[in-house]
């Protein structure tokens, strides 16, 4: 399986950091003629040139890398640009060792303005340049290497040719010419490149997403580079290569913005299935700093075991996935924040002490707008005992010691518990579901039909459409064990810096110069530096911090029709900038996309938005597209339904459901490699040991959405139901299949 895609143009590469000698091109016998020296002579001297300099930094790299591990580094600022030397080193030489010489995507020969030799620049996915600066290779995402993926005929961008390798082991096994002036290339290129390309489309897939970077078209190419200022929505039919797209674009904006680099980048996918096929994808391209993750991923409680159930109820479903519901869950925290309305009085060693609802309120108005519930409640109780200190401490009492005692009352305590708790963010929202008078506080505008139908026995069985309202409540709250670890924090670092000062104190009792290098060091007037590194930051209590609740840069979200109004709150939240790519397909909505991208992204919030679309079908063939354009067109007549540009000559079929572990058997024998897929039947088909055959995949339509098969076998599509969500579950599941597609009834 794989996301849909461009062409898959290079097998899996040989991994290690063997060098290798000799010819870099293998050609297979069919394609002789490509062997010919004048056409490949002058890239074998490049890339032999480029495998020679790879191995020159291989060995710097190591040397480096050794070099500074070994090195030490005094704590703060020069420990971290160590570490982040390290890591930067790191990922380079591990993308070195993956690679070798096949970073090198192709090659371009540009005309020159001045009427020069033509100019021959090779394109990598990174840039790469001798000993004595003269450039091997350019970086894929350099505004130089632009031309590569974004000349056509129409529009050759100084080009007079481009050629494209295909790797398999390091050597290269194929490639295609596409010549924009023949004139300037007369008995140079291999004028084969329409042929090829489209041969490239049927491959086999694999478990893993194959590098597809080569073979990036130009509509495709000018979306990942397009700017990340604003919202921009990239809506594409089935086989467009929208996740290549998204995926691309990704690591582009990581490399070419460098604003995005301090907040870094979200990348949002549909489900578990489709983050395990492009994992490879980002590590790829040099890029192991996005993010990456579900929805559901980002609130704790979709982390946890297998895909999260859906809503069963329509009705609740409808209530949970609209924004109404999150103003209940603030609502919800807001009535935990309520000032006692009493005076309450506080007995102290020396005096009783009246806590005035004055009192209250000022100290309840004293965090921030803004600040989280259980990290305000802090600044609340420390701007209470500091109001009460300064009306209350006289001469005969000691400011500290009355502060002392009116934190430990108890009476002070349980008002102030009572008044303003520390609160659990999933029993904010388990205590909505549970209890009805509660969520009629704090949902006044709901009726009593629709209490009830939230109304839960169990309100922590939680389901899909409760993770927006959970996260709200989430970040409503804060962290409920944040107080508690801040105040160790607080008393583990006074410790430390009573024995720091103690230690030092000995030192200079046992220094009998005062005048010494040991005095000088710890006691000079350079010596506040010195003094605070001596505090152990590793014995203080650590926060746990998610790395998922941003704030980013930049949010990609892929299949984005699928997301509810709840569900965009989640990824605004994490990105207050509003820079978002925004993938998917109104067609593939399963609840229906009535209205336009704009008109639903406004609805959200947001303002500025573009709109790219994408309309070239690279993964199915014209066969399964005529079968499938009118399952949706039926359904949804302005549909975006791209146009194929392959034919697999293998027609569409029919057969008994009795048939198919038959079809499926036979189709595994005929072929080595490649992968089917089983949607509408969860019976498992078993290899010869009983166990689930690793080339056989059994889907749901929605876990299948946003990968693509060999071999798609689709079984009684007539009970995925009526209306729009049948008529998208038949359509998705279709267009999975890049060969074959049966159908079953």
């Amino acid at each position: 399986m794989r996301p849909e895609s461009t062409p898959e143009t290079t097998p899996e590469t040989t991994r290690g950091t063997a060098t290798q000698t000799g010819s870099v091109f293998a050609l297979p016998p069919a394609l002789a003629r490509k062997a010919d020296p004048a056409l490949i002579a002058a890239d074998d001297a490049h890339l032999a040139a480029i495998r020679d300099r790879l191995a020159e930094e291989i060995v710097a790299l190591e040397t480096r890398l050794a070099g500074l591990r070994a090195a030490h580094a005094r704590p703060g600022q020069e420990a971290l640009d160590r570490d982040l030397e390290i890591h930067r080193s790191t990922s380079r030489l591990q993308l070195l060792r993956r690679f070798g010489v096949d970073l090198c995507l192709g090659r371009m020969v540009a005309a020159d303005p001045a009427d020069r030799d033509p100019e021959t620049v090779y394109i990598g996915r990174i840039g790469l340049s001798d000993a004595r600066g003269r450039r091997l290779l350019v970086d894929w995402r350099a505004p130089a290497a632009e031309p590569f993926f974004a000349a056509t005929h129409a529009d050759p961008q100084g080009l007079i040719s481009r050629r494209r390798y295909r790797w398999a082991s390091r050597r290269i096994t194929d490639y295609w010419d596409e010549v924009f002036d023949p004139d300037g290339l007369e008995g140079a290129a291999a004028l084969d490149d329409q042929s090829a390309f489209i041969a490239s489309l049927g491959a086999s897939r694999s478990p893993r997403m194959r590098d597809v970077l080569s073979t990036i078209q130009a509509d495709q190419d000018a979306i990942i580079r397009a700017s990340s200022r604003g919202a921009l929505v990239v809506d594409g039919g089935p086989g467009t290569g929208k996740t290549v797209v998204a995926l691309h674009r990704a690591a582009y904006l990581m490399h070419a913005e460098q604003r995005l680099s301090h907040g870094g980048i979200l990348f949002v996918g549909p489900h578990r299935p489709y983050l395990a096929y492009v994992e490879d994808v980002l590590p790829s391209l040099g890029e192991d700093s996005v993010r990456v993750c579900t929805l559901a991923d980002l609130a704790p409680e979709g982390r946890a075991g297998d895909r999260m159930p859906e809503e069963q109820d329509p009705h609740a479903r409808a209530l949970k996935s609209g924004m109404r519901l999150l103003d209940a869950v603030t609502a919800a925290v807001r009535y935990h924040e309520h000032a006692p309305a009493d005076p309450l009085l506080v007995e102290t060693p020396w005096r009783d002490v009246v806590v005035e609802p004055s009192v209250w309120s000022a100290a309840f108005d004293a965090p921030e707008p803004g600040l989280a519930h259980n990290e305000a409640r802090d600044v609340a109780w420390e701007a209470l005992i500091a109001a009460l200190v300064e009306d209350d401490a006289d001469e005969d009492v000691p400011p500290h010691l009355l502060d002392r005692a009116l934190r430990q009352s108890g009476a002070l305590q349980r008002a102030f518990v009572a008044a303003w708790p520390v609160l659990d963010p999933a029993g904010v929202v388990a205590d909505l579901w549970e209890i009805p008078a509660y969520l009629r506080i704090c949902a006044p505008w709901l009726s009593d039909e629709e209490r009830a139908v939230l109304h839960r026995a169990d309100p922590r069985a939680w389901t899909r459409q409760d993770l927006p309202l959970l996260d709200a409540a989430r970040a409503l709250t804060g962290d409920p064990a944040g107080s508690r670890t801040r105040r160790r924090q607080e008393a583990v670092t006074a410790e430390e810096r009573e024995y720091r000062e103690r230690v030092l104190d000995e030192l200079l009792a046992a220094d009998d110069d005062r005048e010494s290098e040991v005095t000088g060091f710890f006691f000079g007037e350079e010596s506040a530096g010195v003094r605070e590194m001596l505090l152990d930051e590793e014995a203080l209590p650590r926060l746990d911090a998610d790395g998922l609740t941003g704030p980013f840069a930049h949010v990609i979200v892929d299949e984005a029709q699928e997301l509810s109004d709840a569900e965009w709150t989640m990824l605004l939240r994490r990105v207050p900038s509003r820079s978002l790519t925004i993938v998917g397909d109104r067609a593939q909505a399963r609840h229906g996309f009535g209205e336009t991208w704009a008109e639903r992204l406004e609805r959200i919030g947001l303002r500025r938005i573009e709109q790219a679309s994408l309309r070239i079908n690279y993964r199915t063939p014209e066969e399964v597209m005529a079968e499938a354009a009118p399952v949706i067109l039926a359904a949804l007549p302005d549909a975006n339904v791209p146009t194929s540009v392959r034919s697999s000559g293998v027609p569409v079929r029919r057969a008994a459901v009795a048939e198919r572990d038959a079809i499926l058997a036979a189709w595994l024998d005929a072929r080595e490699e490649g992968l089917a897929c089983v949607i509408g039947d969860e019976r498992p088909f078993l290899d010869a040991r009983g166990g689930a055959h690793p080339r056989v995949r059994v889907l749901t339509p929605v876990t299948a959405k946003g990968l693509e098969f060999d071999l798609v076998v689709l079984v009684d599509p007539a009970a995925f139901g009526t209306g729009i969500e049948g008529a998208v579950d038949r359509y998705v599941s279709m267009t999975r299949a890049t060969q074959q597609l049966v159908v079953l009834l």
